[in-house]
């Protein structure tokens, strides 16, 4: 024999809860359960299991070989108190085999192998397979007179049974032919409903069953909880009940993982049950979905509603005059299909309540001799009887220490002189009416009353009210129980738990607890709202709403069972786990999580809590301080703002969590804003390119721009809201693209507003003033590029003017006037010289003269028009006879270089401008296509008129200038590396001329060499109207 640790009955059950039938050998479920046995009754020093088929016997699982040697002994003598437990099903005790007389061969060899005791349960099996649990003693042990270890005996004996039951299940796959297990199933597109037969509730001869059934059966030695819970873990549903079932009322016998407000009281309305739809068909019953079913009871029957319950299978339990008196019931918040596998199993385990011992009423003649009046004194706890009309006859010592009252003052009085009872409200002797004309038998009424103590203070009592019938009539007995303390410890207790919710809902931290079954026990408005849960919602609709809504942080689901709180609730202590909360149409949130179970000073689990902060705002910032460093770095790589423009919409979109943003700079000759760079996550948003400008004040880019101030539109698309309703060919655009929340914010150097930022969100977003202050970070460090940038520009042009200058002076000046001083020497000291070369060197100083004066003239214009003393003379006139006069005029000159002029000009343009600046900027750019083209060519002018604009177009096949300097072509004094080497004549003043006059008419000169390799193409954009010009 071997020597094993003692446990005592809650580890067991928790090792047998353990268990899955389904999923564990025969033989490895009886060794578990014989072991279990025997580390936990007393007495009990081996352990075995006994199988019967036919006349055969053999032990199928055994703890030591001790007990096998006594069980074959049974087997080879052909009796003996296992083979009796197997054949009769019941329960065989042999307290002492040295006085053993119905097996004594046995017992005398049992005896010698230092066997003294046994107790053999038989196994409640069926189809033609018996079997026994066998526990066996080496000490001299009355196991049927230890209530305790009969009691465990018997429970162990009963999982055994189910286990063979379901065992043989799974061999077979066959179905008890008993009547019991013919299942009324309420199925949708069936048509079969549910019945409530209320003839059958209230049969009296049921009821007085049901009655009996209550006193009797929750005393027996089956636990009726570990039934619960066994039927719950055997078919893989979250809860199960043993119940009776009343007229009005379904008493709760034996509970698992029921709801708390569901369970409490024992009891509740028969409106809560489906266990009386077993008990009217006195048949199994079960639903696989409710929410499903055609009968609108079941769809919209409060278990349901309330608690979630999807899906029930129930099997009726009768006593032992085959009366229907309730049902073991398991029930599931997810549709279910239940198959026989589940029926059968379940009718098992209601098998096993079914022949307990102890459901028919003892023999009076056990209680006849008892002395009532003795036993009354003689309780502890306060006892009052009182007759029909309410008066006193009975008030024992316990009654008189709880109210104060002597029982001679109390007797023959009226309740209402002494106790004066508060009987919910209404006079005691109305109560004492309805329940003296409506009880029949001795059914305990508990009522929770205020009772009159003797020196006047009010007593908060429990009242157990029963009638109980004598020979002088009928007396109301009542059982006083004194809620003092409870009634003090519960309003203390609320008044905790209110401040405790108070203090909890107003944290700004998202805080939830659950118990061991996983039912939320707090869930604070932070969390709520973080997760999109109701007031009212049950635990599915949480546990729901939670799986929809938390993910990884990379964007990956959760398992739920992975969330902190589950951990924590399996032991773990889950700290600084990153979560991101992702719900339908809101910004995603990021969450850090701790959690840890909470347990009692031993080590008992009671359930978990967790806290959630929210940090996406930190997270965001984060992010945006890296956002502002790859910011800078894009702005410095690039060569222009424009060029740097989608590398930096798209990091800070991404830093945003935002699927799009738009950059818009200011265009100086229309004086609006234009894109010039997006980035959209997705095509079909309004990211696309929009070549469309936006003047000043109109839409949310124009009022930014306008008023240099941020703008936040918390929901473009709700044209109720004010800041929306201004902007409303926003909101349709952002309806179309499934866009919300809109933050624009301004370009700006000091007061000079370059142009804006805006970001755009598919989600709302909360955090306006984070996110306006980083994004205007971001504007701002634009702002100082293009400040920047334009300084540098500045100071290069100054410098690079300064040294165009000097060459100005040292070549293009200092060359005429050389030729000039030395002709006019030559003709002032050479009196030989003839008639004709005079002519020529004058005209050679006149040439030269002429050259100075055109430097002359180009100069003091440019300074004149920079500094305002030289101003537009603005007419209307048709820029058509502008131009046609200009090529008029070069044909000499371009037919002397070779280049052939090509026009084609409009009829008419008419506009607003200087007719004489305009002229020259025509003048200008002819001549300089016609100079650099040395060796001929062909140079095209073309104008084009456009609504709000002219064109004018020339281009020429020319020297061309190098890439690189076409962009300080037009700065004063420049000259194109390969025009000075080839010793082509010029200040470098034409094109700072045409650029200073196209500006001051409010346009724009540019290069565009692309299409023209070689030569050059420039074109000059006028505006036609006179609001755009600048006087």
């Amino acid at each position: 024999m071997t020597d094993v640790e003692a446990i005592d009955l809650r580890e067991a059950f928790a090792e047998l809860g353990r268990i899955r039938l389904a999923d564990v050998e025969l033989d490895v479920l009886l060794s578990k359960v014989t072991q279990l046995a025997k580390r936990t009754i007393p007495g009990a020093s081996e352990v075995s299991v006994t199988l019967m088929r036919g006349d055969a016997a053999h032990t199928v699982a055994l703890t030591d070989e001790f007990a096998r040697r006594l069980d074959q002994m049974q087997y080879d003598l052909g009796h003996g108190p296992c083979l009796e437990a197997a054949l009769s099903g019941g329960t065989v005790s042999v307290p002492d085999t040295g006085s053993e007389d119905r097996w004594p061969d046995w017992a005398t060899t049992a005896r010698q192998a230092g066997g003294h005791s046994s107790l053999s349960i038989g196994l409640p099996t069926q189809r033609g397979v018996t079997g026994a649990l066998n526990l066996y003693a080496t000490e001299t042990h009355a196991f049927d007179n230890d209530a305790a270890a009969l009691s465990v005996a018997q429970t162990f004996a009963g999982f055994a049974a189910v286990g063979l039951a379901n065992a043989r299940l799974l061999e077979t796959s066959a179905t008890p032919a008993d009547h019991s297990h013919e299942i009324v199933q309420a199925r949708p597109g069936t048509g079969q409903i549910a019945v409530e037969d209320e003839a059958v509730l209230g049969d009296a001869r049921r009821l007085a069953a049901v009655d009996r059934a209550r006193r009797a059966l929750p005393a027996s030695a089956m636990p009726l909880d570990a039934i619960a819970g066994l039927a719950a873990r055997l078919l893989r549903a979250p809860m199960a009940v043993v119940t009776f079932v009343g007229q009005q009322d379904e008493y709760f016998a034996g509970m698992h993982g029921l709801p708390a407000r569901l369970a409490d009281g024992g009891q509740a309305p028969l409106t809560y049950s489906v266990c009386k739809y077993v008990v009217s068909a006195d048949a199994p019953v079960c639903s696989p979905d409710m929410a499903a079913d055609e009968d609108p009871r079941l769809r919209e029957h409060p278990l349901h509603t309330e608690y979630g319950v999807r899906a029930f299978l129930g099997v009726p339990l009768r006593d032992a005059d085959d009366q229907p008196v309730g049902s073991l019931s398991v029930l599931d918040p997810a549709a279910r299909q239940w198959n026989d596998a589940d029926l059968t199993t379940l009718a098992e385990i209601a098998h096993l309540l079914d022949r307990r011992p102890g459901t028919t009423e003892q023999p009076a003649a056990t209680t006849a001799a008892l002395d009532p009046v003795a036993l009354v004194q003689g309780m502890t706890e306060a006892f009052v009887a009182v007759d029909p009309h309410g008066v006193v006859v009975a008030f024992n010592p316990a009654a008189q220490d709880l109210l104060g009252w002597p029982a001679d003052e109390v007797c023959g009085r009226h309740l209402d002189d002494t106790m004066l009872p508060d009987y919910d409200g209404r006079p005691i002797d109305e109560a004492l009416g309805r329940l003296f004309a409506t009880s029949t038998t001795a059914r305990a009424v508990p009522r929770r009353v205020i009772l009159r103590h003797r020196d006047g203070h009010r007593l908060p009592a429990q009242m157990v009210l029963s009638v109980v019938p004598g020979a002088a009539g009928a007396l109301a007995c009542a059982f006083l129980t004194d809620l003092s303390q409870q009634a003090a410890a519960e309003s203390e207790a609320e008044r905790q738990h209110r401040v405790l919710t108070a203090l909890v809902d107003n944290l700004d931290v998202a805080v939830a607890a659950i118990d061991p079954d996983g039912v939320p026990l707090v869930l604070n408005r932070a969390l709520r709202h973080v997760h999109g849960i109701g007031d009212d919602w049950n635990a599915t609709q949480v546990w729901q709403a939670i799986t929809d809504s938390i993910c990884n942080l990379d964007g990956t689901p959760l398992p739920l069972h992975e969330t902190p709180l589950l951990r924590a609730l399996r032991g773990e202590h889950v700290r600084d786990v990153g979560v991101l909360v992702g719900r339908t149409g809101l910004q995603d949130r990021i969450l850090l999580a701790h959690a840890q179970p909470i347990t009692t000073g031993d080590g008992t689990r009671l359930g978990a809590v967790a806290a959630l902060h929210d940090v996406t705002a930190l997270r965001r910032a984060e992010a945006f301080r890296a956002c502002e460093q790859e910011v800078t770095h894009i702005l410095a790589a690039a060569a222009t703002v424009g060029d740097a423009a989608a590398a930096l919409l798209r990091t800070v979109t991404e830093a945003l969590g935002w699927p799009h943003a738009q950059l818009w700079l200011r265009d100086s000759l229309t004086d609006t804003l234009q894109q010039i760079g997006h980035w959209s996550c997705a095509t079909g948003q309004c990211g696309d390119p929009r070549p469309e400008p936006i003047a000043r004040g109109v839409g949310i880019i124009g009022a930014v721009w306008a008023t240099g101030r941020p703008l936040w539109i918390p929901d473009a698309t709700d044209i109720s809201d004010p800041a929306g309703a201004q902007h409303l060919a926003l909101a349709q655009a952002c309806a179309e693209t499934g866009l919300r929340t809109v933050l624009a914010v301004p370009i700006r150097d000091g007061d000079t507003v370059f142009g804006v930022l805006a970001c755009y969100s598919d989600a709302p977003d909360q955090h306006q003033d984070l996110l306006t202050v980083l994004v205007s970070g971001v504007a701002a460090q634009v702002g100082l590029s293009l400040a920047l940038r334009s300084a540098t520009d500045l100071s290069v042009q100054l410098a690079r003017t300064r040294n165009d200058f000097l060459t100005l002076v040292g070549h293009e000046l200092r060359t005429p006037l050389t030729s000039i001083i030395s002709y006019a020497t030559l003709l002032i000291e050479d009196l030989t010289i003839r008639a004709d070369e005079g002519r020529q060197m004058l005209q050679v100083i006149a040439r030269n003269a002429g050259s100075l004066r055109t430097i002359v003239d180009d100069l003091l214009d440019l300074s004149g028009l920079d500094a305002g003393h030289l101003q537009l003379d603005v007419t209307e006139h048709d820029l058509t006879d502008i131009v046609a006069a200009a090529v008029a005029a070069a044909e000499p000159a371009a037919a002397a270089n070779g280049v052939r002029l090509h026009t084609r000009l409009p009829k008419r343009l008419p506009m607003h401008g200087d007719p004489h600046r305009l002229c020259q900027v025509v003048t200008n750019l002819i001549s300089n296509a016609i100079t650099y083209s040395p060796g001929g060519g062909d140079v095209r002018i073309r104008l084009t008129a456009h609504p709000d604009t002219a064109e004018l177009r020339i281009t020429d096949t020319g020297i061309g200038i190098p890439a690189g300097e076409q962009q300080h072509a037009f700065n004063r004094f420049y000259r194109a590396s390969n025009v000075a080497h080839q010793e082509f004549p010029g200040a470098g003043l034409g094109l700072a001329l045409v650029h200073t006059i196209t500006e001051l008419h409010h346009g724009t000169v540019t290069f565009d060499t692309s299409p023209h390799q070689p030569g050059t193409s420039v074109l000059v954009r006028l505006p036609r109207h006179r609001p755009a010009l600048q006087h």
